[in-house]
């Protein structure tokens, strides 16, 4: 149950991360994009959880019971959580420093992967790490649909009546949550060695 619930809650993250760097980016460069995406975004975030792993099998053909409804929900929870920080990130890059870039050669992209998003990480990072908890305590919901994870330790419990494993659930949960935090600041840490350097 606890593998099932790292590998349901941390997928989607990943996928995350890359779809808000892209999104981010489109709002970064088009404002006229940031309004229309960053709303949709926020609806996106308010639909109930529960409702969206209900509704995604008819959307995309999967079985009611295929754990992709709960990966395809949380990316999309996630992302929507993860567009605006991304855009905020990149837009409090000093332009004097991407003007810089540019004066030495350096293309969009490559200034893109070079300079902007690496100065946007500690922003992003902050954004990751709420979507990181998010995702750990949502997957709980999808054992409603049985979708498995440590959600199945509540259900199982309210069932049954019996307080163990709804105990044990939570403390699973929150370790896994504690322990995946930890692990994207020590992440965070090594892909921004010149933070540490600016500390006195």
């Amino acid at each position: 149950m606890l593998l099932d619930h790292v590998y349901l809650s941390l997928v989607p993250l990943l996928v995350s991360v890359a779809l808000a760097v892209v999104l981010g980016l489109l709002c970064h460069r088009f404002r006229r994009v940031r309004s229309a995406l960053v709303g949709l975004s926020n609806v996106v975030y308010t639909i109930p959880s529960l409702a969206l792993f209900a509704i995604i099998p008819a959307i995309v053909g999967t079985r009611v019971l295929d754990p992709l409804n709960v990966i395809i929900a949380l990316t999309a929870y996630t992302t929507a959580l993860l567009v605006r920080p991304v855009a905020d990130a990149l837009d409090a890059v000093p332009e004097h420093i991407t003007a810089a870039a540019t004066a030495m050669g350096f293309r969009p992209l490559r200034r893109f992967l070079a300079v902007e998003l690496p100065l946007a990480v500690p922003v992003l990072a902050a954004g990751v790490r709420v979507g990181s908890v998010s995702n750990i305590s949502l997957v709980s919901v999808g054992a409603l649909i049985g979708t498995g994870g440590l959600g199945a330790l509540f259900t199982d419990g309210f069932r049954q009546r019996y307080l163990a494993p709804i105990i044990v659930g939570i403390v699973l949960t929150l370790v896994l949550a504690l322990v995946v935090d930890l692990l994207l600041v020590l992440l965070r840490n090594l892909l921004t060695p010149w933070a540490r350097l600016e500390k006195p």
